[in-house]
């Protein structure tokens, strides 16, 4: 590791030495990259692979190549009409070229990252709120209907006056090369934008910047916090709040000998913000393997060879991720690998056990959030780590536990909503539509994160639930209302609550528990079809669905979900430990103030805490004996 970041400590000595507002650093997207340009030019940069495989042709920029590329980015935008309150919007999967139109886009306008996975009407919403000027998207290509997905979200977004396409085909060697013109899918859906050439308007422009560079800091960047219903938030995101994430990467974790395995969406403020910044501000090389990140063929089955081959020291994951790598063999010399950051969402005790044992390599857990563009705290990669906690805050970072209610600052170890205050937070203006930054902040300073949580005597942060009920679904928030909402329009559904059932892989998969009207006919069966047509995003259809003759309800015929996930994870704990073989029931699920949710147990014989932990281990709520 090139830094070392003990913990409090080191936090208050960078506190310290200045203000946030005294420190020097760039101003705006353009000049970080002139900075890091002009310190470490030569090294490498960024390193992407179409395939997974260790010997696979790749593609490696320096730090002088990303800064020419994304100077004639900009001067394209700005050719196209892209001024500084206008927006780019990219719906791409991972690529050279997204690294291009990403800081491209924020030097030109404001870019707008957009999940390639949303289904068209999703994804013109978002075109229509940001008022998208541009769209970036792929040329048809094999194996992927994104263009013409993209095509039809145009249809009806008339803001758009540009779309520019990149060819993957440019990628590809040998007789795939002469193979894919001849079987290129056609796109039918017509629109009213111009269609460029991506590569060749952008090799058109000069490498360095055309225009004057914004004069201080703005909004450059707008990311939607959903997709699973119609219209999804869209978060702001100022030049400073990125600024702030690429200060404590560099300042706490990287400098310019790591290289980092990053194999997450470039739509997302993970790996934009967090890993991106980061790199931009340390000269470190990150590497992107295959355009779907983890999900790529071959990624996980080729990871530790990757990392052999890029003598990786550091690598970004998720607890999805980190399980379906335990399902393989360390069959690569990863002796280079010093650290694993995983975030997104809780990571169960034993998953990261079995991660240490096998790789030899720690992790470190932080948190973060769209609307604060991003990070909020960290486990000390040097210091103390308290395994299931997401860390202490960062430096400049103010995190207060406040009653939901009416905002009262709450004292050591009381659970209330986690509440922050630092420079990613736009305060006043997180959103786009002004009406849902409406009671979102505290003291007109503090955002309200939705999450639940507590402050240990130790100063770290622990979540112990979700204000708002998201199913966290391997890091990606799926929204119930909309399996309820889907659930409710069929003729024979009186009631339907959804919840995330506990997952040893995902952390959380949606299920729904169902009460039919009186005399209908309805079976599970059709009910999980009804919800493959009208639930729009395949991961938030429901895994399992439940009919039930009464759903528990409060006084005032509110749904009660808290008995829902007990019931959810009395079936789910008792199926894994009947399948193990071990013998051992959950009697009673009981609300702990500090724990959340805790499963009673009892046993039927002769059982150790060994046996049991084995296989609950794998999920992220705790468990303990029944008196």
């Amino acid at each position: 590791m090139g830094k070392n970041y003990a913990g409090q400590a080191d936090r208050d000595a960078i506190e310290a030495q200045s203000t946030w507002e005294d420190r020097d650093l760039p101003k705006t997207m353009h000049a970080m990259l002139a900075d890091v340009k002009n310190r470490f030019g030569t090294r490498p940069a960024f390193s992407y692979q179409l395939t997974s495989g260790p010997t696979d042709p790749n593609e490696t920029l320096s730090w002088n190549e990303v800064y020419d590329r994304s100077c004639q980015t900009a001067n394209l935008l700005r050719g196209l009409g892209v001024g500084e309150d206008d927006v780019v919007a990219y719906v791409l999967p991972n690529a050279t070229e997204t690294l291009d139109v990403l800081l491209g886009g924020m030097i030109a306008g404001i870019v707008n990252p957009i999940n390639p996975l949303l289904e068209p009407e999703q994804i013109s919403a978002i075109l229509r709120e940001t008022g998208a000027k541009v769209v970036v998207t792929l040329r048809p290509f094999p194996k992927t209907d994104l263009a013409q997905k993209v095509a039809e979200a145009v249809k009806d977004a008339p803001g758009v006056t540009h779309v520019l396409e990149v060819d993957l085909l440019r990628y590809l060697t040998g007789i795939k090369k002469f193979i894919v013109p001849l079987i290129r899918p056609k796109v039918a859906a017509s629109h009213h934008a111009t269609t460029l050439a991506f590569n060749a308007e952008r090799a058109k422009q000069n490498k360095t910047l055309d225009f004057a560079d914004s004069t201080g800091d703005r909004v450059a960047a707008y990311f939607h916090t959903g997709g699973t219903t119609g219209m999804p938030k869209v978060a702001q995101h100022k030049y400073s709040g990125m600024v702030y994430n690429g200060f404590l990467g560099h300042t706490l974790l990287f400098d310019e000998h790591e290289v980092i395995m990053c194999p997450l969406p470039l739509f997302h403020v993970f790996a934009v913000h967090v890993i991106l910044m980061a790199m931009i501000r340390s000269g470190a090389h990150v590497v992107f393997p295959t355009p779907q990140g983890y999900r790529g063929d071959g990624v996980f089955d080729n990871f530790w060879k990757l990392v052999e081959r890029y003598q990786v020291t550091f690598m970004i994951t998720v607890p999805t991720a980190i399980s379906a790598l335990m399902q393989r063999a360390v069959d690569a010399d990863i002796s280079s690998l010093k650290m694993a950051f995983s975030g997104s969402s809780p990571l169960p005790v034993e998953l990261y056990k079995r991660f240490e044992k096998a790789c030899n390599v720690t992790i470190t857990e932080g948190y973060g959030l769209t609307e604060a563009t991003c990070l909020v705290s960290i486990n000390p990669p040097d210091g103390e780590k308290k395994i299931g906690s997401i860390g202490i805050p960062f430096p400049y970072c103010d995190v207060q536990i406040r009653a939901v209610a009416d905002g009262a600052v709450m004292g050591a170890d009381k659970i209330g909503e986690i509440c922050v205050s630092n420079p990613g937070v736009f305060a006043g203006n997180t959103y786009t539509e002004a009406d849902k930054n409406v009671g979102l902040y505290w003291d007109e300073k503090y955002l309200r994160t939705g999450d639940l949580g507590r402050i240990d005597p130790d100063g770290y942060l622990w979540i112990t639930g979700r204000a708002k009920d998201l199913i966290i679904r391997g890091g990606h928030n799926i929204d119930p209302a909309e399996i309820e909402e889907a659930l409710a329009g069929h003729e024979d559904v009186a009631f339907a609550g959804a919840i995330g059932q506990p997952d040893a892989h995902a952390g959380e998969i949606p299920c729904a528990y169902v009460e039919l009207v009186a005399g209908s006919t309805a079976t599970v069966e059709d009910l999980m079809a009804h919800c493959e047509e009208h639930v729009h995003e395949r991961a938030a259809w429901p895994k399992y669905i439940e009919l039930m003759d009464e759903l528990p309800k409060t006084a005032v015929g509110k749904i009660f979900k808290p008995d829902l996930r007990r019931a959810a994870i009395t079936r789910i704990y008792n199926k894994a430990l009947a399948d193990a073989g071990v013998s051992a029931q959950v009697v009673s699920v009981l609300e702990d103030k500090k724990r959340g949710l805790v499963a009673q147990l009892s046993k039927s014989g002769e059982v150790s805490d060994t046996a049991v932990t084995t296989v609950l281990g794998e999920f992220t709520r705790p468990w303990e004996w029944a008196d």
